[in-house]
């Protein structure tokens, strides 16, 4: 069980370290991450965006890139100045609400994770996860009363 773990860890180590530079110069959220926010610490751990899938805990999930987010789309999720100009992107992917990750914990309940919006920052990484089949609104009164934001973490490099 610990060689599992040790040789695991390993690979998602190397995967990182051959795979961070290259694919951060295109986009600012690829590469790997470091869990920084006590919920990242203790449900996803460190996470890895590739160019076509996200590494949480070990486990891969194809992923689609939809769209790039307006800096007030970015502003109405992350605590983020709109007139600071930054954008975000949004991501289409599926998890399923049984998927356990470290704690036992899972994304979004018992609902299946279906959209990530990101928003870097110098070496920080917000997510938003999302639960629903619909695209998020992106607009500061429908997140304030959405059912389908499952939780904001947040990485650094």
């Amino acid at each position: 069980m610990k060689q599992t773990k040790l040789r695991s860890t390993l690979l998602l180590s190397a995967i990182l370290c051959t795979t961070t530079p290259a694919v951060a110069q295109t986009n600012p959220d690829k590469g790997g991450w470091r869990a920084a926010s006590k919920t990242a610490k203790s449900v996803t751990g460190d996470i890895a965006f590739l160019n076509d899938k996200i590494a949480i805990n070990f486990a891969t999930f194809p992923m689609a890139d939809i769209r790039t987010l307006t800096p007030a789309e970015v502003s109405a999720v992350f605590d983020a100045d709109a007139s600071a100009g930054v954008a975000g992107e949004l991501y289409r992917l599926s998890i399923p609400g049984n998927k356990k990750f470290l704690h036992s914990s899972t994304l979004c309940g018992a609902e299946d994770t279906q959209w990530i919006a990101t928003y870097v920052t110098g070496k920080t990484l917000q997510l938003a996860f999302f639960s629903g089949s619909s695209m998020p609104v992106f607009t500061l009164d429908a997140i304030s009363n959405s059912t389908s934001v499952c939780g904001l973490y947040t990485y650094q490099r």
